[in-house]
């Protein structure tokens, strides 16, 4: 099947004019860095959504074109590029997932002047006109996993590690308050630079055997949160420690070669092994138009998958400018489709089984055991 959407590099965005009846989409995402493990499938999840735009309804007569921005690179640099292709009006939104850092600096280059979807987990706070955050907030992502996992393996002593910037420092701020509401303390806080815990394994290994905890939240990221869940595994800590992420996808698992221990787990919006008929529609759509070898649409693609989507349904109805708007209009009104968004990832606990995910809790299906640690 002939994919009908057009990839554009920024360059060419820039300097090129773009044909009469194009919608243009700045696609940010990370192809490099420690997160670039996950941008083949955010691509697929683009191409993917973009596709179903232009076979069907189009947007007002108009097809939709993508423009990749690498977003796996330092945020001065991504943020750069991204406000060149908005100088010109390269591109009529942004949509995209990669780290916060890096979202924080393209929302001061765009907020106010050109819609911006951050689609994956945020830090939280408030947000610039225009910026809309798809995800969970810490509170919002980790408040039921923390006591749900404290209650059933009766956890007393959490470690809390994690990458040095933006998001993880409000993890672990959030989840200080999170442990201590389930009667637990937190015995162990350390954070390392993006993209650096090779260098600082050993001394993370050490420091968590000797403080004695037995559970850990990891907020590391990509290669970084795989590298440790290897090294956890060599070490003989992983059947020790409760692990929970919340940044663990498919992808990531694979990449630090599965994990069978029971004690591994992760909240995110989705996992593949969903069995609802929206998330199995949405694996058949993927296969059919990309092949069955194709990266498996984690729970970053999919909320890129719904970003475009949603990007592609506020534009058909001329509501875009809505979004820059949102200082002064309740976003509830000029764009409701946003919470439909939100209302319909949800959030789910799952438990890695070698290399995929057992939904635990949230998840409304007949596989759920505790659906109401969310609500």
């Amino acid at each position: 099947m002939e994919i009908e959407v057009a990839l554009t590099d920024p360059l060419e965005a820039r300097l090129v004019p773009r044909p009469a009846g194009r919608l243009r989409v700045g696609l940010v995402i990370p192809q490099s860095g420690p997160l670039g493990l996950t941008g083949p499938s955010a691509l697929d999840a683009a191409l993917l959504a973009a596709h179903e735009v232009n076979t069907g309804d189009r947007v007002r007569g108009r097809a939709l074109d993508l423009v990749l921005v690498d977003g796996g690179r330092r945020p001065a640099e991504v943020a750069a590029e991204v406000a060149a292709l908005t100088a010109v009006g390269a591109v009529d939104a942004l949509v995209g997932f990669h780290t916060s850092d890096v979202h924080r600096a393209i929302e001061t280059v765009v907020g106010g002047r050109t819609p911006y979807v951050f689609t994956p987990p945020h830090e939280g706070g408030r947000r610039r006109a225009g910026v809309v955050c798809l995800g969970p907030d810490p509170a919002r992502q980790l408040r039921g996993p923390i006591a749900w996992l404290t209650r059933t393996h009766l956890l007393r002593r959490w470690a809390l590690v994690g990458s040095d910037y933006i998001w993880p420092r409000s993890v672990h701020r959030h989840a200080r308050r999170l442990v201590a509401e389930q009667g637990a303390a937190v015995v162990l806080e350390a954070r390392v630079p993006l993209g650096g815990v090779d260098e600082r394994l050993d001394r993370l290994l050490d420091d968590l055997a000797t403080s004695r905890a037995d559970a850990v939240l990891l907020s590391l990221v990509g290669r970084d949160l795989a590298a440790f869940n290897a090294a956890a595994r060599a070490a003989g800590l992983d059947r020790r420690l409760v692990r929970l992420s919340g940044a663990l996808e498919e992808n990531g698992l694979m990449a630090s070669d599965g994990d069978r221990t029971g004690t591994l787990y992760a909240a995110m919006s989705s996992f593949t092994s969903l069995t609802d008929d929206a998330h199995l529609d949405l694996a058949a759509r993927h296969a059919a138009l990309l092949g069955p070898q194709a990266p498996v649409l984690d729970s970053y693609a999919e909320g890129v998958h719904d970003g475009i989507h949603l990007v592609a349904s506020l534009a058909s109805r001329d509501a875009l400018d809505a979004l820059v708007a949102t200082d002064r209009t309740p976003l509830s009104r000029s764009a409701p489709e946003v919470g439909a968004v939100r209302s319909r990832r949800g959030m789910h606990l799952a438990r890695a089984e070698a290399f995929g995910f057992e939904v635990v809790a949230g998840a409304p299906t007949g596989r759920t055991r505790d659906p109401s640690i969310w609500k």
